[in-house]
């Protein structure tokens, strides 16, 4: 299956260009644990894994509502395409922070892939001229097809972990080329396997300091409004767009089970049904819900930074607690879908199973988890915040 995009389209259109070879290939990627190569092909040449990248260098630099789109598309096709797009594409957002030679090296080509784990797992000895890096990182998504990865680390000067104003210790993101880390096979999972997000691990590499970047200490190079966004928030928000898309999957997949589904001792379709008429009105007003209010704190946000004013703590709290609430009402339609399509959903040719697996998996990452729901309170509630935590 062939996917044509025009040159001009928008990440939107070219999501939906890509979405049904998506779900075409969506069993054969979760058996192989790894986004098929023809639809890693795809995406590459339909710029998808780049449209965090910004304009300066050839990439997308979509707007916030535009990027949880792509992501609510490609869900709707599958999830693991979804989820390895939308942390490539957040991937981006850090060459907004790199010098520009470096950040050219790194992200400059048309059809690259950047990936890799926010998350400081590793340690960087500061040395001349850059970091003596080691580590090892689990859940880096997609690093069969990225070009280059990423690693967040502790950084150290002499021994001791380097600490920034405020008492915070001083994390960077390493870049390096994929070709120099070892991928350690892990990915034997519930949900989301095509996304094949194994560990991977460097010893005493050598990383130059333009390839480093701090998403606390530094202040972005680039001046487009989607950079004055926190990278932790975009990736939040990418995520909950992939769950909003994998809940709207469901949903279709349930309608089109329902009109021709009789329930055991029933004498009319699963459709016929008063209850299922309830629970699938419910399921879709929750669903409504959940992305109307991603996209009222999207909105608003945004206004406020084309506007030039400063992305306030309240900002950040009103974005992570429609990501969290997204991710969270997503899961609950996907399990009200998956409990009406009776014993039809527990059988691996269902793509409701598909759904209930791949969603409850995305439910378990950090930036969505009941942490950021208390630290959101506290926000709300005047009580002190560093801006890092959200």
């Amino acid at each position: 299956m062939k996917v044509d995009v025009e040159p001009s389209a928008s990440a939107l259109e070219a999501a939906r260009a890509a979405a049904p070879l998506a779900a075409d290939r969506a069993e054969q990627s979760e058996r192989d644990r790894r986004l098929v190569p023809e639809l890693v092909t795809a995406l590459r040449g339909a710029g998808l894994f780049r449209v965090c990248v910004p304009r300066s260098l050839g990439g997308g630099e979509v707007a916030p509502e535009e990027l949880v789109a792509v992501m609510e598309e490609l869900g709707r096709a599958d999830g693991a395409t979804a989820w390895c797009v939308a942390v490539a594409a957040t991937s981006g957002a850090l060459a907004a922070y790199l010098p520009e030679a470096d950040a050219r090296e790194v992200y400059g080509a048309p059809t690259g892939c950047v990936g890799g784990v926010f998350a400081p797992k590793g340690r960087a000895v500061a040395v001349q001229g850059g970091y003596r890096v080691t580590g090892r990182w689990p859940f880096t998504s997609g690093v069969d097809h990225s070009d280059w990865l990423m690693g967040g680390c502790l950084v150290e000067d002499d021994g001791d972990i380097r600490v920034l104003e405020g008492g915070i210790p001083d994390i960077r993101l390493m870049l390096f080329p994929a070709s120099d880390v070892e991928v350690i096979d892990t990915w034997t999972v519930s949900g989301l396997r095509g996304t094949g997000s194994h560990d991977i691990e460097v010893s005493g590499l050598a990383v130059p300091s333009g390839r480093s970047a701090s998403l606390f200490g530094d202040s972005p190079r680039e001046r487009g409004s989607l950079y004055a966004f926190p990278v932790f928030g975009l990736l939040a928000l990418a995520i909950s767009g992939v769950a909003l898309g994998i809940a709207r999957g469901a949903v279709q997949d349930l309608l089109e089970l329902a009109g021709g589904k009789l329930p055991t001792l029933q004498t009319k379709p699963l459709a016929a049904q008063a209850d299922t008429q309830l629970r699938m009105a419910k399921a879709e007003a929750r669903l409504r819900a959940a992305r109307a209010l991603v996209s009222e704190a999207i909105g608003e946000t945004w206004q406020h930074v084309q506007a030039g004013g400063e992305f306030t703590l309240r900002d950040r709290a009103a974005l992570r607690m429609a990501a969290n609430h997204a991710m969270t009402s997503s899961a609950e339609v996907v399990d009200e879908m998956y409990s009406l399509g009776g014993g039809t959903s527990i059988y691996a040719t269902s793509p409701l199973q598909r759904r209930f697996r791949d969603v409850h998996t995305a439910t378990q990452h950090v930036l969505v988890g009941s942490s950021v729901w208390q630290t959101a309170g506290r926000v709300l509630l005047g009580q002190q915040v560093r801006a890092e935590q959200l």
